[in-house]
């Protein structure tokens, strides 16, 4: 891993944290957490809702007060005085309450959705300063379930907790508060019974997390399956891999379903405790109530109120209890969104570090050792390297697949560090420079040809977001790439669609030889930047490229050795070290491996391919 990870609060749980669930030594950093960066930026609005809460509060205790003059006055009694100030007084309870419980949720609705776009924000920008290797080693979908699933349980489980913790909280002081004012023993009968569903909740709530843990990461593998998928329908289609990929589809969704299906039954758990539970403490007062009402100790009117309140109180009270299962998987999604933002980046600004100063762009390797396994168990991919680039220079690296050719790309810029050794430009180390002012100095054109989906005119200017337009219809013509934009049905404007689908493999290399055009940085990498033109467009872009490095260092990658020839200096690489250097000529005389690699790409084969041509046996 190229990422130190950097746990909150780890450590064994204590006897008392495992009973009740909550206070384990991984909740309680989450909690604290949460809430300092992301619940406390919203304070004010919160205490707004507060409010509102604490008025729905209020009015849901008025309406269970008001029974007994219902009951006393209007049925017992038959006043019929009372009858329509008591009812105007009722509907005056449920406006009142209906306007702050509107208020209430849309507060809680936008603090909600607002943590949840904050927190999506500032995982982004942290994912964007993250190592390349880190993207090595985590597939797309599961980071896209970090930014979707796990985020949404998380803004549920904070919206959820609010609400419970301001909203039933106070309804119940309210409610508790009126039930005691009219009868103290009775309600101490009614409530003796709820403590008791504090230790079978938390179970349940510990169980919750375990399995909510599981089932996002499972969502996430599900992720990672589907854009795999689908970004390889291409391949599927061709191999007939249709039935075989549903199968694997088909068995992750059965996965993630069990998950589901047992987070369900577990949270599902604790309504029949609390039912049970409710129905005891109900029963509990109708016999003791009705007893008193029957000895005519107490008026209907007051044993309905009393009654009513408790019915009213019932529902918080469950939410309340149940609370923690339900803040398990709001934890679980916390303590995934939290350990991918204490990831921290290998590759930083050092202290101190300057700006890079461009002489010339000479580039020199140094006795370099790095391999892309951070153990060091695995074979290096470059070992005691040196080579060196002089200024202005175009020096091309060949060999065969894995010799390190990209490796060697990929230090120029800092997109890994070497393990052991030196990377130098016109002096300075790079990593004694700031990234910022390294990467501008270069221009990379890889094979991958990757477009964003986005408009023509916006992924040329990705090289130089503030060119003109006269600069950006420049670099396209100097990559033979204006002609045929010209011809799109928007032309610069002309969507490309996701990863540039819309237009050919050509038109798409093209495009991203115009955006480094465009950057105009004193050094190009160049890596198989033509490898997906046809000789014509070749021919053209060959020629752009060679007025473009005029003065610039360059540094190609190819397998094709007809687009390296005119190099100044040639490096033959395998298993990740030097085995020739020169000029194309003085390889050639020198009879080895560059020589042989060059035979067989230009001697003719049984098939007659003309010298000079590429064989097909090369091409394959």
């Amino acid at each position: 891993m190229l990422w130190s990870r950097r746990l909150s609060g780890t450590g064994h749980l204590t006897d008392s944290s495992q009973r009740i669930g909550l206070a384990d030594s991984r909740t309680r950093p989450l909690m604290g957490r949460l809430l300092h960066r992301n619940v406390r930026p919203q304070a004010g609005r919160i205490v707004l809702a507060l409010v509102c809460m604490a008025v729905a509060a209020a009015a849901t205790a008025a309406l269970a007060y008001q029974m007994e003059p219902v009951i006393d006055r209007v049925f017992t009694e038959g006043d019929r005085g009372a009858l329509l100030g008591i009812s105007l007084t009722v509907l005056a309870i449920f406006i009142v309450k209906g306007a702050a419980s509107y208020g209430q949720a849309v507060i809680m609705t936008y603090v909600g959705q607002r943590i949840v776009a904050d927190l999506q924000t500032t995982m982004f920008r942290h994912l964007m300063n993250a190592d390349l290797g880190f993207f090595h080693d985590h597939a797309p979908g599961q980071l896209i379930s970090r930014f979707t699933h796990d985020t949404n349980l998380l803004r549920a489980a904070v919206s959820t907790t609010l609400t419970s913790l301001g909203k039933d909280s106070l309804t119940l002081v309210f409610l508790v508060g009126l039930m005691f004012y009219q009868d103290w023993l009775l309600a101490a009968v009614a409530f003796v019974v709820f403590p008791t569903a504090v230790l079978p909740i938390a179970r349940i709530g510990r169980r919750m997390r375990k399995v909510s843990k599981s089932s996002q990461t499972q969502t996430g593998e599900l992720s990672g399956l589907l854009d795999e998928t689908f970004q390889g329908a291409r391949q599927v289609k061709a191999y007939g891999m249709e039935a075989y990929e549903t199968g694997r589809a088909a068995a992750a969704i059965e996965r993630l379903f069990r998950l589901l299906l047992k987070a369900g039954r577990i949270r599902a758990i604790a309504h029949p405790v609390m039912e049970t539970l409710g129905g005891v403490a109900i029963v509990a007062v109708i016999l003791y109530g009705g007893h008193q009402v029957i000895e005519g100790t107490k008026t209907p009117g007051a044993f309905f109120s009393f009654i009513t309140a408790l019915l009213l109180a019932y529902e918080p009270m469950k939410r309340l209890a149940i609370l923690n299962t339900q803040m398990q998987e709001g934890l679980a999604a916390a303590e995934r969104v939290f350990t991918l933002l204490d990831m921290h980046p290998r590759i930083t600004d050092r202290p101190g570090a300057g700006p890079l100063q461009i002489a010339g762009g000479a580039i020199a390797l140094q006795q370099v050792e790095f391999s892309y396994d951070s153990e060091g168990d695995g074979a290096p991919a470059l070992h005691d390297l040196s080579l060196d680039i002089p200024a202005g220079w175009t020096v091309a690296l060949v060999g065969p697949s894995g010799a390190g050719k990209s490796t060697v790309l990929n230090l120029i810029p800092r997109l890994f560090d070497v393990d052991a050794g030196h990377v130098r430009i016109d002096g300075q180390d790079v990593r004694d420079v700031t990234l910022d002012s390294l990467r501008a100095a270069i221009a990379l054109v890889s094979q991958e040809s990757i477009l964003f989906d986005d408009t023509v005119r916006a992924n040329i200017l990705y090289g130089r977001p503030d060119a003109s337009e006269a600069e950006m219809i420049a670099a396209a013509k100097a990559a033979d790439a204006h002609h045929f934009i010209d011809t799109l049905p928007d032309g610069y404007d002309t969507p490309v669609g996701p990863r540039g689908v819309r237009l050919s493999g050509g038109q798409r290399q093209r495009i991203v030889i115009a955006r480094a055009m465009l950057r105009d940085a004193p050094i190009l990498l160049l890596d198989e930047a033509t490898s997906a033109l046809d000789t014509e467009s070749e021919r053209q872009v060959q020629l752009a490229l060679g007025r473009l490095k005029r003065g610039r260092t360059t540094v190609v990658i190819a397998h094709r050795l007809s687009t390296v020839v005119s190099a100044d200096r040639i490096y033959v690489m395998n298993k990740g070290a030097i085995v020739e250097s020169g000029s194309h000529a003085e390889l050639i005389a020198r009879d080895g491996a560059y020589a042989r690699l060059y035979s067989l790409q230009f001697t003719p084969d049984a098939d007659g391919v003309d010298a000079g041509g590429e064989s097909e046996r090369a091409r394959a």
